[in-house]
């Protein structure tokens, strides 16, 4: 019998953590070549992309390997693109150092060691390997491949409305608060800074989270004077207004800076990666994760697109009433469509058999790279706000933004499991 009494434990960090930065800055890159590519007439379908970043002091390094429309490649004088000894074509670095600051100075950072228009940015993109495009692309009857081996996971529970995990929704919901206050410029929040991350720590009865027994949240100041007493007075007032009244109570533990100063922040005190936070970024811990990244990857990869993929069954079931919580886990080779397993865990909450919902889900949705891909509409550029705040648990935009969280597959689910 699974505890139905307990504490658990998770955190999130802010779009200025060093981590987000380059997971920003990986999807800004994303979305520019998608947005490029749409002007350029490239097919969006045939656009690859696997950019990494690294963030330390004033430096930005962005590596990886792309297909891009010829706006984004380097010309010789007489006007033809040049290509590099291996035959690939050169990517012009200009657009993708632009992208980069613009996301910087978005966030936030205007700091002496690191700041949006004085940081070095070295664009180190190439061409995709030919021995990975000819397992991805289709040819001949092969269609699209999925772009890695690999396991994902999608889950949902009952215990927000968003159906996401309590711990990972609150403790984003925190930082959200504290960054919309201090982008105002007005008010307390003003004088912190960019970098910050939140913990909390929910207690869960009968199995529904009920309060807090703890808060950890360690945010960056730009006023070196601050004490943690003096943070804890600024940011307080956010935190309450993040969480679900009654929550908070006299027992409420609160660790507010406890190292007791973070003026040093962002990748000027910590160096930064794109794709170190994938519990950040799904459920909190609360859920399994297959162990790829989602930022920088263009919807080819399926450590990204099945991921998203499985979150939108995930919730699709618990939204249709089929059970309170849903693990689904899909998994693929490189280079073959069709997924080789789906696997289902209602963990004993569902109202239907669980083998034949595994058949069901194979039914209401083509789950091969191109059938998600087409499905829920991801060749657009829509992944830079996915980058900070998790990418589950949002809601839907109309630019077709997490279009993973829409609930429009409840009737077919529905009809399929009869």
């Amino acid at each position: 019998m699974a505890r139905s009494s307990y504490l658990f434990t998770s955190e999130s960090v802010s779009e200025g953590h060093p981590d987000k930065v380059c997971d920003r800055i990986s999807d800004e890159i994303v979305d520019l070549v998608f947005k490029e590519a749409k002007k350029a007439g490239m097919d969006p379908a045939s656009v690859r992309i696997a950019c990494e970043t690294l963030a330390t002091t004033n430096r930005v390094v962005i590596a990886g390997e792309v297909r891009v429309p010829d706006t984004l490649l380097k010309r010789g004088k007489d006007g033809k693109v040049l290509h590099d000894a291996a035959g690939a074509p050169l990517v012009n670095p200009s657009k993708f150092k632009s992208a980069a600051r613009k996301a910087i100075r978005a966030i936030g950072y205007e700091q002496p060691g690191f700041h949006w228009k004085t940081c070095r940015i070295d664009v180190l993109l190439h061409g995709q390997s030919a021995d990975i495009a000819q397992g991805v692309d289709a040819s001949g009857d092969k269609d699209v491949g999925a772009g890695d081996q690999g396991i994902m996971f999608g889950y949902a529970s009952r215990e927000t409305p968003e159906l996401l995990p309590a711990p990972i929704y609150y403790a984003h919901k925190i930082l959200e608060t504290l960054t919309e206050a201090r982008k105002s410029g007005t008010g307390p929040a003003a004088v912190l800074g960019p970098d910050a991350k939140s913990q909390v720590t929910v207690k869960y009865q009968d199995g529904q989270p009920v309060g807090v027994t703890q808060i950890v949240l360690s945010t960056q100041h730009l006023d070196e004077t601050l004490t943690s007493a003096d943070v804890r007075r600024i940011v307080e007032p956010y935190i309450r207004q993040a969480l679900p009244d009654g929550w908070i109570s006299d027992e409420t533990v609160w660790h507010i800076n406890p190292t007791g100063k973070f003026v040093v922040g962002g990748p000027d005190g910590d160096a930064g990666l794109t794709g170190r936070k994938i519990i950040v970024d799904t459920y909190g811990g609360a859920a399994p994760h297959g162990g790829g990244a989602f930022s920088g990857k263009d919807p080819t990869k399926v450590d990204r697109s099945a991921a998203y993929a499985a979150r939108y069954l995930a919730k699709n079931v618990v939204a249709a009433g089929l059970a309170d919580r849903a693990t689904i886990q899909l998994s693929y080779a490189i280079g073959v469509a069709k997924p080789l397993s789906i696997y289902v865990d209602l963990h004993g909450t569902g109202k239907v058999d669980e083998a034949k919902l595994e058949t069901a889900l194979a039914e209401v949705m083509d789950l091969t790279p191109r059938g998600i891909r087409t499905h829920l509409d991801l060749n657009k550029p829509i992944y830079a706000k996915t980058s900070a705040y998790g990418h589950f648990g949002r809601k839907a935009g109309r630019d077709g933004s997490f279009s993973w969280e829409k609930t429009d597959l409840v009737k077919a689910l529905k009809e399929a499991v009869r």
